[in-house]
């Protein structure tokens, strides 16, 4: 199933690669931006909130506009974002707009996993476990080997720009060759 392969690399380098994020923004705001461990706090939090929000707009527009459309914007938005991003933490640039990245990242990520189980999910059958198995378990895999990655320079927030906009790039193109493709064809 094409598709289903499609929205499975789309879940698996998108919220495999925010596994970076939740590694390297603890040495990043503490260590590079010296935000006391409070205010990292709040600001790990917001991101969750961005989740919850990703989540919602993917509910609340779903029955008006396809979800597979919205999936589309997720991923764009999310590909401008992480290159602006990696941008910002290659010039070093103010935290205001390492957080403000970070939070559009962070609500098209909560679009992202949505839609992609949504997704993915409709046309798996008999198969609907062993799929559900597989879009669970290649975000946390993926988000394995990239955690480690994001904290390899302490004292840069490259590594960690760098692995959300790659794995984002990649997402990108699994969306654009395989879903958007057999999207075509039906």
């Amino acid at each position: 199933d094409r598709s289903f392969i499609g929205y499975a690399l789309v879940v698996c380098f998108v919220h495999g690669g925010s596994f970076a994020y939740v590694s390297g923004t603890p040495f990043i705001y503490q260590e590079i931006y010296s935000v006391s461990p409070q205010t990292f706090s709040i600001l790990f939090g917001i991101n969750g909130m961005a989740i919850i929000i990703g989540s919602f707009l993917i509910g609340r527009f779903g029955g008006i506009i396809h979800e597979r459309k919205l999936l589309q914007t997720a991923v764009t938005i999310a590909l401008v974002t992480t290159s602006v991003l990696l941008v910002m933490t290659i010039i070093e640039g103010p935290l205001a707009s390492i957080v403000i990245l970070i939070f559009i990242y962070m609500t098209t990520m909560g679009m992202v996993v949505t839609s992609t189980f949504t997704l993915g999910m409709s046309n798996q059958g008999h198969r609907a476990g062993s799929a559900s198995a597989v879009l669970g378990m290649l975000p946390l895999t993926l988000g394995a080997i990239f955690t480690p990655l994001a904290g390899i320079d302490e004292s840069s927030a490259v590594p960690m720009g760098l692995i959300l906009f790659s794995t984002v790039l990649i997402g990108f193109a699994a969306f654009h060759l395989l879903v958007k493709q057999e999207a075509a064809g039906d």
